[in-house]
């Protein structure tokens, strides 16, 4: 593999890995989160949850959508959903430069929070996962109204405001917020 090819997602023991509680907490009430951990849940992630055998991908979204999508092959499937949706908050990996960046993060995200260090994830149980994750996080809004939500969170990070640019011209401008 060349340097920066991160286009498959690193596989794991498992793909189901539960947000720092701290994180939902901060970004206030999601409607739905279509890829929740399995029931019961040690916290809710937001007011209905879609879990395996219900296929998330294929269902229905409504409202404001919280996303923290298995990081598997499918990844890019979640993020075209979720940039087409239009409204929510996700959380992927700091990998810009791989594919699903490039066609569901930058052309489609109002804001971008890149998180300040790395986030632990949590088990199925609600046990803290043993060290940090294998890379940076981000929290990605897709909507106005999420980005304002985000930027007030008060999760330390740097914040990014998309600006789409013609050709040829720069694509983003950096607050730092932390």
């Amino acid at each position: 593999m060349g340097i920066g090819n991160h286009e498959l997602p690193n596989k794991g023991e498992s793909v189901i890995w539960l947000t720092p509680p701290c994180i939902i907490q901060s970004l206030g009430v999601f409607d739905l989160d279509p890829c929740a951990a399995p029931s019961p849940r040690p916290w809710p992630t937001a007011q209905r949850h879609f879990e395996l055998p219900e296929d998330g991908l294929s269902l229905p979204w409504k409202g404001r959508v919280w996303l923290n999508p298995p990081y598997d092959e499918n990844i890019g499937k979640w993020m075209e959903k979720m940039a087409l949706h239009g409204s929510g908050i996700a959380l992927i990996f700091a990998r810009t430069e791989i594919e699903v960046w490039q066609r569901w993060v930058w052309p489609y995200a109002d804001k971008i929070l890149f998180i300040a260090g790395r986030l632990s994830f949590y088990f199925p149980d609600g046990t803290k996962g043993k060290g940090s994750s294998g890379a940076p996080s981000t929290l990605i809004s897709y909507s106005k109204k999420d980005s304002e939500i985000l930027y007030n969170s008060g999760i330390a990070g740097a914040f990014v405001d998309i600006i789409r640019p013609r050709v040829g011209q720069s694509s983003t401008s950096v607050q730092q917020s932390w």
